[in-house]
């Protein structure tokens, strides 16, 4: 990829998700939103339905989706909304969702997420558990569904990253903290790196299938995504004052603005055909070197097919082990 093959788009950080669609029919086409009831998920969910889409919004709790349920039950909203259980840190679950996936699945937005646990917590079979819910289970949930995105014409994964993958290459030698200490932000910032070669790897593995995948880094938005950081961080990253007001810096998006490149990604025809790439604030972005100073773009490891394939058997044996 150079330079000049970015793909630019005419939108920017301030677009919303619902402008991405103007004029965009999706009626018909049948889309999966993990995570989809809360944070930037909803305003996805939303603008997906909203421009005519079967949306199925996958998330732990389903009565949390039933306000977005009941928004678009009425015969005058063009699209749907329905919602069915899944946790992604739990493989017995994400089973009994594919199980109940019947027919064609169009695109699937892998937007869950968990940031920063201050302690290291481990899944039922030994998994990190930001790791198994940010990338295994995502690896899990596309990768039983594959035979339905498949069937599906042109089918599309939409994978949220995040910046902080420009600080955490994927440790494949001690990538659930077993042996290095662990901390909260590398465990994070790793398993968005693994999101992003998730993209590519899909891409690379399936797109004879006629299935392509993205990522994307959705900026800084204030949602429950915060919950595990303690205000002595939010006052050090400057997101909070000394009496436990939130900051908006200049460069905070609306949950709106934050869920306009995955709806770029997960419908808009300007992304027909267009795989393994990361995107931000609508465009794709800058490939760069990575590590602690970088502060935008893509790094390259992230992108790096050689890792992407490692990561992948990876996966695909931890699964197998578990």
């Amino acid at each position: 990829m150079t330079e000049n093959s970015r793909l630019t788009t005419p939108f920017n950080a301030r677009t919303t998700a619902a402008e991405i669609l103007d004029g965009v029919d999706l009626t018909g086409r049948r889309m999966i939103v993990t995570g989809g009831a809360s944070g930037i998920g909803v305003e996805t969910v939303r603008a997906l339905a909203g421009a005519g889409a079967d949306v199925t919004v996958a998330t732990r709790n389903p009565r949390a989706a039933d306000r977005l349920v009941e928004e678009f039950a009425s015969d005058a909203t063009p699209g749907t909304v329905r919602s069915a259980a899944l946790d992604l840190a739990d493989l017995a679950s994400v089973d009994d969702f594919v199980a109940a996936w019947q027919g064609p699945l169009d695109v699937l937005v892998a937007n869950a997420g968990i940031m920063a646990i201050p302690t290291l917590q481990l899944t039922a079979v030994g998994w990190e558990l930001q790791l198994a819910t940010n990338h295994l289970g995502h690896f899990a949930l596309a990768r039983g569904l594959h035979d339905n995105l498949r069937a599906a014409t042109a089918a599309r994964v939409v994978v949220v990253s995040s910046g902080a993958h420009l600080a955490a290459p994927f440790d494949f030698d001690d990538p659930h903290f077993e042996r290095r200490p662990y901390d909260p932000w590398s465990a994070y910032g790793q398993s968005k790196t693994a999101d992003v070669l998730l993209a590519v790897g899909i891409t690379r593995q399936w797109a004879a299938d006629g299935i392509t995948a993205n990522a994307l880094n959705p900026g800084y938005i204030f949602t429950n995504l915060q919950r595990h950081i303690d205000d002595e961080t939010m006052r050090a990253v400057g997101a909070m004052d000394e009496a436990g007001n939130l900051i908006e810096a200049d460069y905070y998006k609306t949950p709106a603005q934050g869920a306009s490149t995955t709806v770029l990604l997960a419908g808009s025809p300007l992304l027909d055909g267009v795989g393994g790439r990361y995107f931000d604030d609508n465009q794709e972005a800058e490939v760069v070197a990575g590590g602690p100073d970088a502060t935008g773009g893509v790094a390259a490891y992230a992108l790096d097919p050689a890792a992407a394939d490692r990561l992948w058997a990876y996966a695909e044996k931890t699964l197998a082990a578990r």
